[in-house]
């Protein structure tokens, strides 16, 4: 069981590294102060779940827990770079976005249903991660 909260800890604190990366790759793009505003409050919510992941993570490890490398990071910035270069759109942008988040979304739920003997407060911030991701999209949705 341990094992398995520290993948699973893992997963979450890749998945809110990669989307305040992906954030921040397009904050700059961004033009319209109500979705930047909205991008931050995003951000924001995915650094929490990092920073409730961290703290968990020594219960189960003396070591840290794994973000995106940077291999993943370069290719998410590339990604932006090259879906923003003609259409920096709100629309586009939010699209680009939704995605991730619903890769993220697929990847937790999967998460949430293969491991049923998680400890419990692994399974909050999971069950947490998924949530406040599926609220980004129904935010995000709104910029279409």
């Amino acid at each position: 069981m341990e094992n398995n909260n520290l993948n699973v800890l893992d997963e979450v604190n890749k998945g809110a590294t990669m989307g305040m990366d992906a954030i921040k790759f397009v904050l700059d793009k961004v033009e319209d102060s109500e979705f930047k505003k909205t991008l931050d409050l995003e951000y924001n919510k995915y650094k929490d779940i990092s920073r409730r992941v961290n703290d968990l993570y020594s219960n189960y490890s003396d070591k840290e827990p794994h973000e995106t490398n940077t291999m993943n990071k370069m290719m998410t910035w590339y990604g932006v770079e090259m879906k923003t270069m003609s259409d920096k759109s709100n629309s586009n942008i939010s699209e680009l976005l939704m995605n991730g988040t619903n890769m993220g979304i697929i990847e937790g739920r999967r998460l949430l249903n293969q491991n049923k003997d998680l400890a419990p407060d692994v399974e909050k911030v999971l069950d947490d991660f998924v949530s406040m991701q599926e609220d980004s999209v129904e935010k995000l949705k709104t910029f279409l």
